[in-house]
């Protein structure tokens, strides 16, 4: 029968911390880049949001700087196009803007708005082929940079 190591005791009678096994738990260097990430993510979550606003501003202005579409299975109207981005964008500003201030219901709620603007960029692809595809990478990283962030394992 063998023994199991105990918790060293300290001489104020309460149990030390235990330090965890080696292979659990984040490194240092992969804790700094998640921080770092979540900081990046929130400007580019800012920036998108910002740049959502533009582009939705100029569909709700001018219908024929966007090239019609023919026949699409999920056409919406250019003004209706419009005001989703607008609003998404207004959002995705806001919450990024939290983000960066450190609100924990901000990196949950910036979870969601980039899934819904991934969405909207996929169904906006026959608008802007090139500028949804980048968009919809750029909500990746944001999504992936916001779920791996715990900011407890920072102290």
């Amino acid at each position: 029968m063998t023994q199991q190591p105990q918790a060293p005791q300290s001489s104020a009678g309460t149990t030390a911390r235990p330090t965890p096994a080696p292979g659990l738990g984040p490194t240092p260097t992969e804790t700094a880049w998640a921080a770092g990430g979540v900081v990046f993510a929130a400007v580019l979550m800012l920036m998108n949001g910002i740049l959502a606003i533009l582009q939705g501003i100029s569909l709700l202005a001018k219908d024929d700087v966007w090239a019609g579409v023919g026949d699409y299975v999920y056409k919406m109207n250019l003004t209706g196009w419009g005001v989703v981005l607008l609003c998404l964008g207004a959002l995705a500003a806001v919450t990024g803007a939290f983000i960066l201030r450190g609100a924990a219901w901000a990196r949950m709620t910036g979870i969601f708005l980039a899934s819904l603007s991934m969405l909207a960029q996929f169904l906006f692809l026959p608008y802007a082929p090139v500028w949804s595809v980048i968009m919809i990478g750029i909500d990746f990283f944001v999504i992936w940079a916001l779920a791996v962030y715990r900011p407890e394992a920072r102290a």
